[in-house]
Parts: C-alpha cells; sequence; structure tokens
C-alpha cells in the first residue's frame, strides 16, 4: 500500500534527499550542486512510501505570499505509471490548501506537462532550459 507524507524527521529528509538524487542527479544528469540547494532548509518535503520503503519525493515552500512552489516531484523509475505522482500532488494540494495557498507553481520538464495538465496546472510559459533539460512553468488556482 502506497502512503504519501510530510517529512517529519530527519532520517525522512534525507531518504526524500536520496529519491532526488537517483532521479534528477544519477538518471538525468542534473549536477548535485544543483539539485539540492539553499531552499530545502525551509521547503516543506514530501515522500510517498511503498510500506517502509521510500519510492518519491516532491517538496513546496512558500513564493510570494499565499503561493506555492512544488518542486523536486519525482518518482522512482520502477514505480512510475502507478498513480504515485498524483498521490504526492495531492498530498502537497492539501497542505497547500490547508495553509491558505492560493495558487500553485511549478516548473515542469517538458515531457511531464501531460501529467501536470491532468492535475489542472495550465502552461504560462515558452520552453526554457534548467539544468539544461527543457521545462515549461505551469499554475494551478487553488
Amino acid at each position: 500500500m502506497f502512503t504519501g507524507k510530510i517529512v517529519e524527521t530527519k532520517e525522512e529528509k534525507e531518504r526524500a534527499f536520496s529519491i532526488r538524487k537517483k532521479v534528477f542527479v544519477e538518471e538525468q544528469g542534473v549536477p548535485e550542486h544543483l539539485e539540492l540547494d539553499e531552499h530545502d532548509d525551509t521547503a516543506v518535503h514530501f515522500i510517498v512510501l511503498d510500506n517502509e520503503d521510500v519510492i518519491a519525493a516532491a517538496r513546496i515552500r512558500e513564493y510570494e505570499p499565499k503561493v506555492g512552489k512544488v518542486e523536486r516531484v519525482c518518482v522512482l523509475p520502477e514505480y512510475r505509471g502507478k498513480r504515485i505522482g498524483i498521490l504526492i500532488m495531492n498530498e502537497i494540494e492539501k497542505f497547500a490548501i490547508e495553509h491558505d495557498y492560493k495558487k500553485l507553481k511549478l516548473n515542469a520538464q517538458s515531457y511531464a506537462i501531460p501529467f501536470y495538465e491532468k492535475l489542472k496546472y495550465t502552461v504560462n510559459s515558452p520552453e526554457f532550459l534548467d539544468a539544461g533539460i527543457p521545462h515549461r512553468s505551469m499554475e494551478k488556482a487553488l
């Protein structure tokens, strides 16, 4: 059974970082110094568990007053296509609503735009490169 939750301990945070390193650094070639950044200290982190194993991670931070920025959404390859991304995004949106955010923003890798569109995010930028990977900005009113 898959469970999404807010990271509550230092160990859970380290496990989230481990998933991010596997997906972004090892799989996609993002330099580690770009993947782990200054926002990790203040962002709220989320993980998805398969029993005791962490299989996905993401974070949200307040970008502007009442606007959250969703970042670092990642799922281990063997769990993709099993609605894990939807699960973690639902946890983030629940948190955002509970904290009275009015809008969420994110920078989606271009290949992932259809995933976010299914969650009612809309594209609001031309394509740009981030860490050498094509992205587009998206947002969703809550």
